[in-house]
């Protein structure tokens, strides 16, 4: 990216994410706008995606051609070979409540770049955490873009700079900075509601990882994607399998609450479908008879662990 000098009026989180931007190789001033459009309007950005915005209903083919534009940009910055779609651009993998607390614990800076081998997308797929103290809780815009949203609204983490500044900078009323501790809370309630952990990645936030989101499955606009058939989310790398020396109850209790739809009954027992199973673990802990766990699963991936990844040096 060139340099460019900023007018006193633009904001010292905008100023940082443009510096930011141009230590990041590949990361253009397209790249940038994008960025700051999504991150300084996430409400209106997320509403169009999910139609839930009047202007997606009522401008649905232009916002269609806007959606086709930025793919293509991101196309051509990408290597040929990868041919990448939407969900290379913007996606986000399914991450265990014990592999979230990581995220939001780690004691040092992370410079993780190219986890091909975790993060399954053709593009934004580094882990670079600065300042990872810095965690802020936003209004989630998915949620928020519903008419009957689940609630509450505040329980989209933001991690890191410059991104946690911008977004507190820019929505004062809906985003606060938080301890780690606070955090911690938030991941612990979402999951005792049944809502899953999302590690995500964006082309226009860096290349890279940037949130965590505490999605339900009938507001999030990834898990809605994911329905209509875009592979926007990847697997923990785990999937739920009872304990062999255990018995069902048949209570029903896991089906009603996996957000993937991936347990069914069956004889009056559950039955895990394993090809739809996300490793989510929300099962494990509905369980009344302890009898889920989740267990690796190769042919899923591999797990986000960032304790684990920075002591292999990735």
């Amino acid at each position: 990216m060139s340099r460019l000098r900023f007018p006193r009026l633009i904001r010292p989180s905008t100023r940082a994410f443009w510096e930011e931007g141009r230590r990041t190789p590949g990361y253009s001033l397209f790249d940038f706008l994008h960025g700051y459009v999504y991150g300084r309007w996430p409400y209106l950005y997320i509403g169009i995606a999910t139609g839930e915005h009047w202007i997606a209903r009522r401008l649905a083919p232009l916002v269609r051609r806007v959606g086709d534009l930025l793919t293509r940009q991101a196309q051509r910055h990408a290597a040929p070979a990868s041919s990448p779609g939407f969900a290379d651009t913007y996606h986000g993998k399914v991450v265990p409540p014990a592999a979230a607390r990581q995220l939001i614990m780690v004691q040092q800076e992370v410079n993780l770049p190219e986890l091909e081998h975790i993060i399954p997308y053709a593009m934004a797929r580094d882990i670079v955490l600065k300042n990872p103290d810095r965690i802020a809780v936003l209004d989630c815009p998915c949620r928020a873009s519903r008419p009957n949203p689940c609630l509450p609204l505040d329980v989209c983490l933001i991690v890191g700079e410059p991104f946690a500044s911008f977004v507190v900078e820019h929505h004062p009323r809906r985003a606060r900075f938080i301890s780690r501790q606070e955090a911690e809370d938030i991941l612990q309630a979402e999951h005792a509601r049944g809502h899953v952990h999302h590690a995500f990645f964006k082309d226009a936030m860096l290349g890279r990882f940037y949130a965590i989101c505490n999605c339900c499955s009938c507001c999030c606009g990834a898990m809605q994607a994911m329905r209509a058939g875009v592979p926007m989310l990847a697997s923990s790398g785990y999937v739920a399998r009872q304990r062999a020396e255990e018995e069902c109850a048949g209570c029903g209790e896991c089906a009603a609450a996996c957000p993937f739809q991936a347990i069914e009954m069956r004889d009056g027992r559950a039955w895990v479908m394993e090809e739809r199973c996300m490793g989510c673990g929300v099962c494990v802990d509905r369980c009344p008879s302890h009898i889920l766990r989740l267990e690796r699963e190769p042919a899923k991936g591999e797990p986000l662990e960032i304790l684990s990844l920075l002591s292999n040096g990735g």
